[in-house]
């Protein structure tokens, strides 16, 4: 199994638009590699690809010569796989729109998201709108099995004023489990807590892409750029007795990979010693354009 990391950052990317803290600072000044809002593209062949998310910067992420069209029209793009209805991984179905055909799976709850908004009617007939069931695989690409499952977490954004803002179970935050060639990979970009089942789950995984959006709960309060703690975004911290360097600590896992990770995490600098501890407990850091075999 080959998989591309098309997008590393958490929402709005590193740098930040609107952003000058340290790492953003330093990313403009070309001391930190830029990098683009989280997707990773899987393929069995090398040929044909699913797309895990779609983030607000899939032009920019698709533009790679495994991704150009083989003839005047058409992608290697064979299907898109959403986790959830954020705003950083639906957004970039509005670059898809130009007449390909593709699968577009989602659950049940996504897709009422994307129906009840008109602007997504852009997306054109022949992008088949495929329903994906928790605990139930399905087959993106021929060979590959995705099986969608809860993890804990928290509706997007812009769906808390109906929905609340507390942590929940349900389609809101899916994890995905992804086998084919005799490997299996566990993507899941968005995670609020770490349960003793959830570890089980992933025990044993030949490589694991988890939420690495901040090192502390309340990172973002310190670097004086918000208000929100990791917690209240729906993302367990990396640090911390219940973070998930602890959490993961002596489990079976091949390799162990942080993405989704916000402009503010400490570790995207080599030198911190935040990112010491990081790779002292055997994880890496995403970075876009990272390849890894499975």
């Amino acid at each position: 199994m080959r998989l591309t990391v098309l997008g590393a950052a958490a929402g709005g990317g590193v740098p930040q638009w609107n952003c000058a803290c340290r790492n953003c600072s330093l990313s403009r000044a070309g001391d930190l590699p830029r990098m683009t809002q989280s997707s990773v593209a899987v393929s069995l062949n090398g040929t044909d690809w699913a797309v895990l998310n779609a983030s607000p910067d899939i032009r920019a992420q698709l533009d790679r010569p495994a991704f150009a069209p083989r003839g005047l029209r058409g992608s290697p793009v064979r299907a898109v796989v959403v986790t959830n209805a954020d705003v950083d991984h639906i957004a970039g179905l509005l670059s898809l729109r130009e007449g390909t055909g593709f699968d577009l799976w989602a659950s049940a709850e996504t897709h009422g998201v994307l129906a009840a908004n008109p602007v997504f009617g852009v997306l054109s007939e022949v992008v088949m709108r495929r329903r994906m069931v928790l605990d139930q695989g399905f087959s993106p690409l021929p060979g590959l099995t995705v099986t969608p499952f809860a993890v804990p977490g928290k509706v997007a954004l812009f769906l808390e004023a109906e929905l609340g803002a507390g942590h929940l179970m349900g389609e809101q935050t899916v994890g995905l489990e992804i086998t084919g060639g005799g490997r299996r990979v566990l993507y899941i970009p968005g995670c609020a807590a770490l349960p003793d089942w959830l570890l089980d789950r992933i025990e044993g995984a030949d490589v694991l892409l988890f939420d690495g959006t901040v090192f502390a709960d309340d990172e973002m309060i310190r670097e004086g750029v918000g208000s929100k703690t990791g917690a209240r975004m729906g993302h367990v911290a990396i640090g911390g007795a219940d973070g998930t360097l602890a959490r993961f600590s002596g489990r079976r896992i091949g390799r162990k990979i942080l993405i989704h990770i916000n402009n503010t995490n400490p570790i995207l600098r080599p030198d911190s010693p935040e990112r010491a501890a990081v790779e002292a407990a055997g994880w890496e850091v995403a970075q876009d354009g990272m390849e890894v075999t499975a």
